[in-house]
């Protein structure tokens, strides 16, 4: 079951990363990013006061978010700094990339957290696992070829600095996620997270983005900002009730979520017409096959 959940994540970040790079286009980042926020905190929001009024409403269900102390708040808390930090640099790598690009580089994040999850939580791969990580690295190193061709380069490019880092802390957050799990309950993780990254974001856009608004990119209101809230949260629900199961390893979900570049990899071929597609399809089965052994190896 936590592996289907894995790939219905899958399914649903390859869209979330499909409007975010619609949202994104000739826009200002850090009010989309706050918007963001904003509605997922919207959609939390209502579940958190059902469950505080009337608990007996939710009582028994996956939706109902437990009352919880400072003690695990404060892990909540660090948990939204860490994905707003990824999110930052990822949203301003990807306004400035192709979606891909950004799409496999994203896909090699669960590397990092097989590397952590092997260190930390002493999880272990079988042949078939190994096989499908393997796939994942020679993938990355492959479409740092296919970028030269449109003149990006992989070394001296900040905004792939950008994506780099957020994949970074992606895979700490997810590594982080493993850890939450076995000892907070997932709805009081993801809807109290997002909640503080409102809070978390307000000074940010008061501070940095309002003073300077009229020196950068205009904002303008786009509705995929809206979609961009309703995938994530949908994505990271089946993502964090797989993780609470019984048996689920955050290493191969963390793997199977990264299939979502599928999804983004069409979008950026069919909607957005980028280019040198035939070098990249190449990196994308890599991506396909590493998650058919990953399957295998997880049944």
């Amino acid at each position: 079951m936590w592996l289907v959940l894995a790939f219905v994540s899958a399914l649903l970040l390859g869209f979330y990363d499909a409007f975010k790079k619609q949202s994104l286009k000739d826009n200002a980042v850090l009010p989309v990013l706050f918007l963001n926020t904003v509605f997922s905190s919207l959609v939390f929001l209502p579940f958190i006061i059902v469950s505080h009024l009337s608990p007996e409403t939710l009582q028994d269900t996956v939706f109902m978010v437990p009352e919880a102390g400072w003690e695990a708040h404060k892990y909540i808390l660090l948990k939204s700094f860490i994905v707003l930090s990824s999110w930052i640099l990822g949203y301003f790598g990807m306004k400035h990339l192709p979606l891909t690009i950004v799409g496999p580089i994203n896909a090699t994040r669960p590397v990092m957290v097989l590397i952590g999850a092997l260190l930390l939580f002493g999880e272990r791969l079988n042949l078939y696992q190994w096989i499908g990580v393997s796939l994942a690295i020679l993938s990355f190193f492959m479409l740092s070829l296919s970028g030269k061709k449109e003149g990006i380069d992989f070394r001296h490019n900040k905004w792939i600095a950008c994506i780099v880092l957020a994949a970074v802390m992606g895979a700490v957050s997810g590594l982080y996620d493993k850890y939450l799990m076995t000892r907070l309950n997932p709805m009081l993780v993801q809807s109290w997270y997002n909640v503080y990254q409102v809070g978390i974001m307000c000074p940010i856009i008061a501070l940095l983005w309002w003073p300077n608004r009229k020196n950068s990119t205009p904002f303008r209101w786009k509705w995929t900002i809206v979609c961009i809230s309703l995938f994530l949260c949908a994505a990271d629900f089946a993502y964090f009730y797989s993780l609470s199961l019984e048996g689920s390893m955050i290493s191969i979900v963390s793997m199977v979520r990264r299939g979502s570049v599928v999804v983004s990899f069409l979008f950026g071929a069919l909607v957005f017409r980028e280019k040198n597609l035939k070098s990249k399809v190449i990196d994308l089965i890599l991506v396909l096959i590493g998650m058919f052994f990953l399957y295998l190896g997880s049944e």
